[in-house]
């Protein structure tokens, strides 16, 4: 008797005690859940983001769902296996991450285009998570939530400009109208966009906060049939596309055949090499490998620096008139020749020259083409000693292999004003410079930047169109 007495009391307590933890770990907090995005808005695209911290990273459930009026779409769901819980690894890979020994990172698109059910108005986005407690025979639970819009309509955009004539390899301008204001815009040329501009950057007297001035470019590479329009696009991923006139011109290019001596790789691939010590070859004595490596690789990699310096843009026009050519020189070779370059009687590689090559005698003084401010201003691998000189609205010109450089980053120079000497640095086979127009990091033909006429007709006409002032004797015929 005693014994069943003894029994019983160890159950009450042990049924006491698991009581007490059972409620214990009741009471131990859900995983801590923080919505970073959207932050306010969704429309036909947009992007969810919930950061979620739970011990060990480890989840029983998480749930994602999307309210408007009855409406309840289900986003996102995870259950975990067994009685240790649900970890990152059980989701979907690229959905749910962990983010250290604690933190889980959700994230996945969300909008009209993953959701069909969204109507414009109001929605919330709640989300729920469950972490095992008492050896997974339990779970505690938190729920966080965000009220958003949902904003389908899309902004508004309309060409004011007129008569686009673009040659293959060239650049025109656009002015057009945007609305709302403050929405992403610009023209789109097959894969590549070119952002808008306030037409105040182009000294348009206007007070319309939607006026936009935007250069784009037909790649020298691109079909002339390739599609052109102008697109507009909100936080909201909104979108609207509209058509504009223009003619596209095409253009046939040059084919040379290069020849590659022992003599010039000995010249230049060492000085290359030391030059940039980051880049590795496999055997820098093997000058022909070597010279392939930095002939194709290296000038992927400098076309990869220079896509880059375009983000360093100013919003508003810096340049004045017509670009200047270098003073007496000659043209040693154009803008896209199609080279095929060869050593020992046998064809080694093919590349294309983005520029002019431009003669005048060694040491000779290189000015600048325009009024701009230096962006580069230094060593440049295949280019050697280089100048970059942004001129505002993504448009950029590059001077190559200069024996000096005499300008400094940030420096604002005018037309004319003298930024080095010309040399053989880089890939030159004897004293010139490389010169080319850039505009968002895409080579473009210097010869329209040349031409006062083409100037006036292509850029200035527009600008004075929409309400820029005029320069004094400006040429108004048209020009292709």
């Amino acid at each position: 008797m005693d014994f069943m007495k003894k029994l019983i009391g160890i159950i009450v307590l042990l049924a006491i005690a698991a009581g007490i933890a059972w409620y214990a770990a009741g009471r131990q907090p859900g995983p801590l859940i923080a919505i970073t995005s959207p932050q306010a808005v969704i429309g036909h695209s947009g992007d969810l983001s919930v950061q979620i911290d739970t011990p060990s990273g480890k989840l029983s459930s998480l749930d994602v769902v999307l309210e408007q009026g009855t409406t309840r779409v289900p986003v996102f769901s995870l259950e975990g296996r067994g009685p240790a819980g649900g970890t990152a690894e059980q989701g979907t890979a690229s959905q749910l991450v962990r983010q250290g020994p604690n933190r889980l990172l959700l994230s996945r698109p969300i909008g009209k285009r993953e959701i069909p059910q969204l109507v414009q108005g109001n929605a919330q986005i709640i989300v729920t998570a469950s972490r095992p407690v008492l050896f997974g025979y339990r779970r505690v639970q938190s729920t966080a939530s965000r009220a958003v819009t949902v904003d389908l309509t899309p902004p508004i955009i309309s060409v004011v400009s007129t008569g686009h004539y673009i040659n293959q390899g060239g650049s025109e301008l656009v002015v057009y109208r945007v609305s709302p204001a403050n929405v992403a815009s610009g023209v789109q040329v097959g894969p590549y966009e070119y952002p808008g501009y306030p037409a105040s950057g182009a000294h348009i007297v206007t007070h319309d906060p939607g006026l936009r001035v935007a250069f784009f470019a037909l790649l020298w590479n691109q079909d002339p049939n390739t599609p052109i329009s102008l697109y507009a696009r909100d936080d909201a991923g909104n979108e609207a596309h509209a058509t504009f006139d223009y003619r596209v011109f095409p253009k046939a290019f040059r084919h040379s055949r290069i020849n590659i001596s022992d003599s010039f790789l000995q010249k230049v691939v060492p000085p290359i090499l030391q030059n940039n010590p980051g880049f590795k070859v496999a055997d820098p004595s093997n000058l022909l490998a070597s010279f392939l490596r930095i002939n194709g690789d290296l000038r992927r990699e400098d076309a990869a620096e220079i896509a880059a310096l375009a983000r360093d843009t100013a919003p508003e026009i810096l340049w004045q008139g017509p670009f200047r050519q270098l003073v007496d020189s000659a043209v040693e070779a154009g803008f896209a020749d199609q080279r095929t370059y060869v050593h020992d009687g046998e064809v080694i590689d093919h590349q294309v020259h983005l520029g002019y090559d431009l003669a005048s005698t060694a040491g000779a003084p290189v000015y600048a083409a325009n009024r701009g401010r230096v962006v580069h201003a230094g060593w440049l691998d295949i280019y050697g000693n280089c100048v970059i000189i942004d001129h505002g609205m993504g448009l950029q010109s590059l001077y190559g292999h200069m024996a000096s450089v005499e300008v400094k980053v940030g420096q604002m120079v005018d037309k004319g004003t003298e930024i080095g000497r010309e040399g053989e640095t880089g890939l030159a086979g004897g004293y010139h410079v490389h010169f080319t127009m850039l505009l968002d990091g895409n080579a473009i033909t210097p010869i329209d930047w040349w031409s006062p006429k083409w100037v006036q007709d292509r850029i200035l006409r527009k600008l004075e169109e929409a309400g820029a002032p005029a320069p004094p004797a400006a040429g108004r015929t048209a020009s292709r």
